[in-house]
């Protein structure tokens, strides 16, 4: 991912990633809304969002701006005085902090102060508080009951590593028509024990009644190499292959493969009933 904001970077060329966070805007308000019911009776003074996979640029605020917006308005319509916020920006170790906070969070606080005038009148502050965590979401990253929300949109489709038993994939970067069976299980086994981890630490970090808004790329096929999520790898395998060949005749390209892992809805859904850290709420 480019940081920064040239012309190549996230930042400008990430419209995709901001259409799906808009796109999912009502289930976030749904989840905003049922925890400000679970939580109505003993509300928090502070309450704890952490955005998993936050990436750098515009959409880095984005979300967060959706879920205080939401909770502004639930606060003045049950006249509930607004808790503190705590936002926590997660990401890789490498992405760029610095953009999000050097450039894009003054834009957001003035925007937001902006917004608690017009709807609340001069003089009210709220205060909402930054803090950048650096580390993979695939391990703990926050203590014990300390999140009343999450949200992640479009990063758990990344796997924390390349699956190892990839041998034999040759001429492929991802699961192909022509990929043996092999290659296919170590891509769902390596998800199912990412997917696992992932629930199993947020179970730890979130408070009792918390709530998580997860948006990931998915498939509607059984076939995890058909053509619906694996097409644009099987083209850009070619285009490499093609350059690998220019260059050394007759090598083929066996050692490069993706990250990603594109899921079937039935499988995300078996992994959340069974797991004992989370579960689904309509």
């Amino acid at each position: 991912m480019n940081g920064g904001m040239g012309e190549a970077s996230y930042a400008n060329n990430s419209l995709l990633q901001r259409k799906v966070i808009l796109m999912t805007k009502p289930i976030v308000e749904a989840a905003v809304t049922a925890l400000f019911s679970t939580t109505a009776t003993n509300f928090p003074a502070s309450l704890a969002i952490a955005d998993l996979g936050c990436s750098t640029g515009r959409n880095a605020l984005f979300a967060v701006s959706e879920i205080i917006s939401i909770m502004i308005d639930l606060c003045k319509a049950t006249k509930q005085e607004l808790p503190e916020f705590q936002v926590f920006l997660n990401d890789l170790p490498g992405n760029d902090f610095n953009t999000i906070f050097s450039s894009f969070l003054p834009r957001f606080q003035e925007k937001l102060s902006e917004q608690m005038k017009s709807k609340n009148g001069a003089g009210v502050m709220l205060p909402c508080f930054f803090s950048g965590v650096p580390g993979s979401f695939y391990g703990r990253l926050f203590p014990r009951e300390s999140l009343h929300l999450i949200h992640s949109s479009y990063s758990l489709m990344w796997l924390s590593q390349v699956p190892g038993g990839l041998e034999g994939n040759k001429s492929n970067i991802y699961m192909a028509r022509s990929s043996p069976p092999k290659v296919l299980r170590a891509y769902y086994e390596q998800f199912q024990r990412d997917f696992s981890t992932f629930l199993e630490c947020r179970g730890q970090e979130l408070v009792v009644g918390g709530r998580m808004v997860l948006t990931l790329l998915g498939r509607k096929s059984d076939d995890p190499s058909s053509k619906e999520c694996c097409y644009i790898w099987e083209l850009l395998a070619i285009a490499l292959n093609e350059m690998v060949s220019e260059v050394y005749q007759n090598l083929i390209l066996e050692y490069l493969n993706s990250r990603v892992h594109i899921r079937i809805k039935s499988k995300l859904i078996f992994l959340i009933t069974s797991s004992e850290s989370c579960s689904i709420v309509p």
